[in-house]
């Protein structure tokens, strides 16, 4: 916790009429040449505002999806311009360039000409993933020494505040560090240490976890740590079968990691009654939005597909809750994309919306979550904090060090 607290910050440095870099997170979802969430971008505001108020030259840094082929290239399909577009709408007075490339000759120009009070934002660091020949190289995502000078050149400060990525080691977030005179955290990342420390370390009991989303694999560690954080541990959607299966408990055609049996046997013994799982269910014969079928642990499911919590469960889960002073939650309780099967996520909501306004503190941990809240008409300020964070937020929780943060000078 120390070395994550006692970071650099905005606050920390002198950058007026400075050049500084500064790794966003601009990995939005976009359709059609439109960015169709624009929430990241949004987030980053507060630092690139503060860096405009003091007049500095601003480099934006930022990855967009993943890059296979020379085609997610060319096609422009993963291109950085919408963003551009649409961060040029909600900053209309600030002079803001898009430039094609993130190397060489023209971007070195391009750096050159900035005046205070400008913004550059560069093209997706990941097509440094894919040489000129198709070749995969992975220059950005393996924090290619060279790439990570040359980018590190480009300026006197920077500022990572890219949350999202903070769990990667790549050239844009940790490389860039050890060439680059002065480094520090933007408004964002410290915005998450400080809401997420509140989970992590000494929180306000009695804390409550809710756990849900499609595989245990993905949050062993997650529950493993909060099993020693919190005074209960509420498991729901996918992952919750193959703890059921445990059991001995009949699941029919749901979601089960046979290869996860043992390990969910050893947590089941670790958490004793410190764990709470589904225990009656809405589903399905196959994967779809089709009308519930109600099923109890006691009946078994019976060759059913379990695709959401039943009203027993969503009782029992809001009485526990009731009970917290502080709740995590991370992972949606059932396929909220089917409007037959989000009764438990839209359930969750609810009760953390009105856990909230009763001084409760509320933290949903990105990823699925988050856009469940906001697929089910819920608003960022009916919790107390949503994390911008997938990987990161959980990878926190977990008493994990990330790269990104770690790789930032102290005070």
């Amino acid at each position: 916790m120390q070395n994550i607290l006692n970071k650099k910050t905005l606050n920390d440095i002198d950058c007026e009429n400075a050049r500084v870099l500064v790794r966003v997170d601009f990995n939005v979802p976009i359709k059609d040449g439109v960015v169709t969430d624009r929430k990241r971008i949004e987030a980053a505001l507060p630092t690139i505002q503060y860096l405009l108020d003091k007049k500095c030259k601003i480099i934006l840094l930022s990855h967009l999806s993943r890059i296979k082929s020379l085609d997610d290239i060319q096609s422009g399909k993963k291109s950085l311009l919408p963003a551009a577009s649409v961060l040029q709408e909600l900053l209309p007075d600030v002079p803001i360039e898009f430039l094609n490339v993130n190397r060489g000759p023209l971007l070195i120009n391009a750096v050159e000409q900035l005046n205070s009070g400008q913004i550059l934002l560069i093209e997706n660091t990941r097509y440094c993933d894919i040489d000129v020949n198709g070749k995969i190289v992975k220059l950005e995502s393996k924090c290619d020494d060279e790439l990570s000078r040359e980018w590190a050149s480009l300026a006197s400060i920077f500022v990572n505040d890219a949350f999202g990525t903070a769990h990667r080691k790549h050239a844009s977030n940790v490389g860039i560090t050890k060439y680059i005179p002065i480094s520090c955290i933007g408004f964002l990342i410290q915005k998450e240490i400080q809401n997420l420390s509140k989970i992590a370390y000494n929180p306000s009991k009695p804390v409550i976890a809710i756990l849900g989303g499609a595989k245990v694999s993905d949050k062993l560690k997650i529950i493993n740590n909060l099993l020693n954080i919190a005074d209960k541990v509420l498991i729901c959607g996918g992952m919750a079968y193959t703890f059921l299966k445990v059991q001995g408990i009949d699941i029919g055609n749901s979601l089960l990691e046979e290869e996860m049996l043992t390990e969910a046997k050893n947590i089941l013994n670790k958490g004793k009654n410190k764990i709470l799982l589904s225990q009656d269910f809405r589903c399905a014969t196959t994967f779809a939005d089709a009308h519930p079928i109600e099923r109890t642990v006691s009946e078994g499911l019976n060759g059913l597909m379990g695709l959401d919590i039943g009203n027993k469960t969503i009782e029992t889960f809001t009485n526990e809750l009731k009970q917290a002073k502080t709740i995590f939650w991370n992972g949606p309780a059932g396929v909220f994309e089917f409007k037959n099967f989000q009764n438990g996520t839209k359930a969750i909501c609810e009760v953390l919306k009105t856990l909230t306004q009763q001084g409760v503190f509320t933290l949903i941990g990105g990823g699925d979550s988050a856009a469940a809240a906001t697929a089910l008409g819920f608003k960022e300020t009916d919790f107390s904090f949503v994390s911008t964070g997938g990987g990161a937020t959980l990878e926190f929780i977990e008493g994990s060090p990330l790269p990104g943060i770690e790789a930032i000078q102290v005070k």
